[in-house]
């Protein structure tokens, strides 16, 4: 449950992107929002509801 104010914006809502990070793993290259949404480094998300979505944004290439 969050406890931000203003509150995150929910698993299911259109920018559930923006909610806070609560657990960074970038050496595993994924983080654990307030929500409950897993975001992997490549974009791509696993909502606590086990959907996947798949990665949606470009991804800078390696210089």
């Amino acid at each position: 449950m969050c406890t931000h104010t203003p509150k995150c914006p929910t698993a299911d809502s259109p920018d559930r992107e923006a909610a806070h990070v609560v657990a960074a793993h970038p050496e595993q290259g994924w983080s654990l929002l307030c929500n409950a949404v897993v975001v992997f480094e490549d974009t791509g998300e696993l909502l606590p509801d086990g959907q996947v979505i798949a990665p949606h944004r470009p991804v800078a290439a390696l210089a």
